[in-house]
């Protein structure tokens, strides 16, 4: 589990890591943006080298989320195995509509509650 402040910015972005039954679980709090977005990056997923092949990332305490947001989430996408997938939980309805209005539900699930994410 890693708990990774932001220093740079003015906003903070907490990212803790867990494992579930075999599933990464990030969970997420603050806003991602362009200043913090490094802090979820070190804990997704290199490109070429995917931890699990099974993700969950928990957004119910993510304010607000940039394109730099968005491109990480997409390249966490992109850097799991073939048979894995990605989940996003429980977005806020501001996130959720940003998320939606570039099109990431229809590449990434969204679920209502973490337990749903999970199952």
């Amino acid at each position: 589990m890693a708990d990774i402040p932001d220093k740079a910015g003015q906003g903070t972005l907490s990212v803790l890591r867990d494992t579930i039954d075999g599933i990464t679980v990030l969970t997420v709090r603050g806003e991602i943006d362009f200043q913090t977005v490094t802090a979820l990056q070190d804990v997704l997923p290199p490109a070429d080298e995917a931890s699990g092949p099974r993700m969950v990332i928990d957004l119910g305490e993510v304010t607000f989320i940039d394109s730099s947001g968005i491109n990480a989430l997409i390249n966490a996408q992109q850097a799991l195995p073939e048979q894995g997938w990605l989940r996003l939980a429980r977005p806020r309805p501001a996130v959720r509509r940003t998320l939606e209005l570039v099109g990431l539900d229809s590449a990434i699930p969204f679920y209502p509650t973490f337990e749903d994410a999970l199952t």
